[in-house]
């Protein structure tokens, strides 16, 4: 249950990582922070394989609903970040490069796993969204961002690009035309022009933006879960080719598993007699 509007979260430490920050609440909010405030929040592969972890946790725990999204700050000299994208101190010729020396572009993990998970993900962004950073805020189901938010890409200036969910969600977002301008000049837009382009749902003051996001997170959490989870795997089917069709599909799945219909089917192999579906007529 919810707690009342205004009321603070009380927020409990989970897992033990490096990189991140993992909290949950009794009210079955989740809140994943980047904690890396000295590199902008720039992902590296642990960075990246702690997030899959903690996502993965929240997937898994019924308990939970809605995960807020945001990155540690200020940094020393005051800066904000929600993420700067892939740390280029450890890209190498094929990729971001582990502690084992493997390259690895394992961001595209996190980046479907976000976008399948069947709860409401909201980013929360001050500061800096860029290039990986831009598209990991991109692929949460809703985006509230500070007044001091800064969106951009910068894969071109920096020998990179993100020709999956990065161009073309961001096209089905902003549109075609709008998201060439975003990959092809590398400019920056605040949050104001992020909103006008549709590329977030709300600004409000940075000191407000965790308290909106758990108001939102709350309005969430009095509606129906299965309606949510449907809905999201709806959304994704429309843009994500067959991988949202097949989304789509298993929650429909989910629910048939859950009818006396459905059951009928199992029980009647597990006891070994034809199935009787009479009861359940051909509806038109």
């Amino acid at each position: 249950m919810a707690s009342p509007a205004g009321q603070p979260v009380l927020w409990q430490p989970a897992g033990s990582y490096e990189d991140i920050r993992f909290e949950r609440s009794d009210e079955g909010i989740a809140r994943i922070t980047i904690d890396r405030p000295h590199k902008r929040n720039a992902f590296r592969p642990r960075t990246v394989h702690e997030l899959c972890d903690a996502f993965s946790r929240v997937r898994d725990d019924p308990r939970l609903g809605v995960v807020l999204f945001t990155g540690a700050g200020p940094a020393a000299d005051g800066g904000w970040a929600f993420c700067a994208g892939g740390d280029q101190s450890v890209r190498g010729d094929g990729g971001y490069v582990d502690e084992d020396g493997l390259p690895r572009l394992n961001v595209l993990d996190l980046q479907r796993l976000i976008r399948s998970l069947p709860k409401v993900v909201i980013a929360l962004v001050a500061g800096y969204a860029i290039g990986g950073g831009q598209v990991l805020h991109l692929l949460c189901d809703l985006s509230i961002a500070a007044e001091n938010a800064r969106f951009g890409q910068t894969g071109p200036r920096v020998g990179s690009f993100d020709g999956g969910f990065g161009a073309g969600f961001l096209a089905r977002v902003v549109g075609q035309r709008k998201a060439r301008e975003i990959w092809f000049l590398c400019r920056q837009y605040d949050a104001a022009e992020a909103l006008a382009m549709g590329l977030v749902n709300a600004v409000v003051p940075l000191e407000q933006l965790q308290e909106e996001g758990v108001r939102w997170a709350r309005e969430v959490l009095q509606h129906s879960p299965t309606a949510i989870r449907c809905l999201k795997a709806a959304f994704n089917a429309e843009t994500d080719g067959l991988a949202g069709i097949q989304e789509l599909a298993g929650q429909a799945t989910h629910l048939f598993y859950r009818t006396e219909e459905g059951q009928e089917g199992r029980n009647a192999f597990l006891e070994k007699r034809p199935p009787d579906f009479s009861a359940h007529p051909w509806l038109p």
